[in-house]
């Protein structure tokens, strides 16, 4: 619809849309376009909704059920990612979680195929946590460490294998008993264990 005669309604719409800020103009836009997807898509959103909610359901069953597996061994809380990320926060407020994250960075050298890569992994991880002074040093014996030193020369997926099995014995017998006795692991106990009985009465 267009007009030239002096006041056409049209014409004073026009001069009043040019008169508004162009970022106006694009908001009005943008807020019309997503209304249009709210209204034409209402089942959508709400199948996404309940898949959701099926998904959280699951994954709050699983991890209560981790969390309270994680007291019968170390090797339980080391199999569980989540019992990884939780032991490891607890590390931190020891500031030993230099040893967890040696033997994590053990268990993926061991993974390793490359010779190439194999060595320079090697020194990378004996500079950061086992030489005297490291960066992160961990608490082994001079032997341990002269032991993988010299397993340098020849690296293979094995030449850590004490240092880790050093380091995993200190966590097992000293931060692991800590840490399940600790308020923030007793809470996620007691979290876990209060859905299970939920569940067991609702079914």
């Amino acid at each position: 619809m267009s007009c030239w005669m002096p006041g056409c309604p049209a014409l004073s719409m026009c001069r009043g849309l040019a008169a508004l800020p162009i970022t106006c103009l694009e908001r009005a836009k943008d807020l019309k376009t997503r209304l249009g997807i709210l209204l034409h898509k209402p089942e959508l959103g709400h199948k996404t909704g309940s898949s959701s909610k099926l998904q959280l359901g699951s994954r709050r069953r699983d991890s209560s059920r981790d969390v309270l597996e994680w007291r019968e061994s170390f090797d339980q809380l080391l199999k569980s990612k989540s019992g990884v990320n939780a032991f490891h926060t607890f590390l931190k407020t020891e500031f030993s979680e230099e040893n967890l994250d040696f033997w994590l960075a053990c268990e993926d050298f061991k993974k390793t195929r490359s010779k190439t890569k194999l060595a320079s992994k090697a020194n990378r991880i004996f500079e950061e946590f086992v030489q005297s002074e490291a960066p992160r040093e961990v608490n082994i014996d001079h032997e341990t460490r002269e032991i993988t030193r010299k397993n340098l020369s020849g690296a293979t997926s094995a030449c850590f294998n004490e240092a880790q099995a050093k380091t995993r014995t200190l966590m097992e017998k000293d931060s692991y008993p800590r840490f399940l006795k600790s308020a923030s692991y007793q809470d996620m106990s007691r979290q876990a264990a209060s859905r299970g009985t939920s569940k067991r009465s609702h079914t």
